[in-house]
């Protein structure tokens, strides 16, 4: 295949880009109220007083993977739909940032949730779940010739 000729772009690729862009558009959205807003935001979301504490108490260092995990999603969403190759490295670096928060929480667990908001125990499993998934389905894109 030529430099000029690409592959038919599957359905899906469209499917996927636009709801991962919904999904990781909801990311970046949460952390700029994050650190924009802070308790005030935290507090609208239903966070407890020790559920504030926890994120308060995060080290400034956790911002790095945390934006790698966020950025990264968002600008792979974006460069899967412009069917570029860099989409792969993106999504990697948000696997790697995502990773990173998951082993930040694994060694400094959240404190004791409301049952209302218990479901935030896996949020983490699935964002990695996700992340790694998007990093396959880029990587496999490029492999067909999809991405350029």
């Amino acid at each position: 295949m030529t430099d000029t000729m690409k592959a038919a772009v599957p359905w899906h690729l469209w499917v996927v880009g636009v709801l991962t862009l919904l999904w990781n558009g909801y990311g970046a959205y949460d952390f700029v109220m994050s650190v924009t807003q802070g308790e005030a935001y935290w507090r609208a979301s239903g966070m407890t007083d020790a559920m504030i504490a926890y994120f308060n108490a995060m080290p400034s260092w956790m911002y790095g993977p945390w934006v790698a995990g966020v950025w990264g999603a968002v600008a792979g969403s974006i460069l899967l739909l412009l069917r570029s190759r860099f989409a792969v490295h993106a999504f990697v670096l948000s696997l790697l940032g995502v990773l990173g928060n998951l082993i930040y929480g694994l060694m400094n667990p959240m404190p004791d949730l409301p049952p209302a908001m218990a479901a935030m125990t896996y949020m983490p499993w699935v964002i990695v779940a996700v992340a790694a998934f998007l990093a396959w389905y880029a990587r496999a894109m490029q492999k067909r010739g999809v991405l350029s």
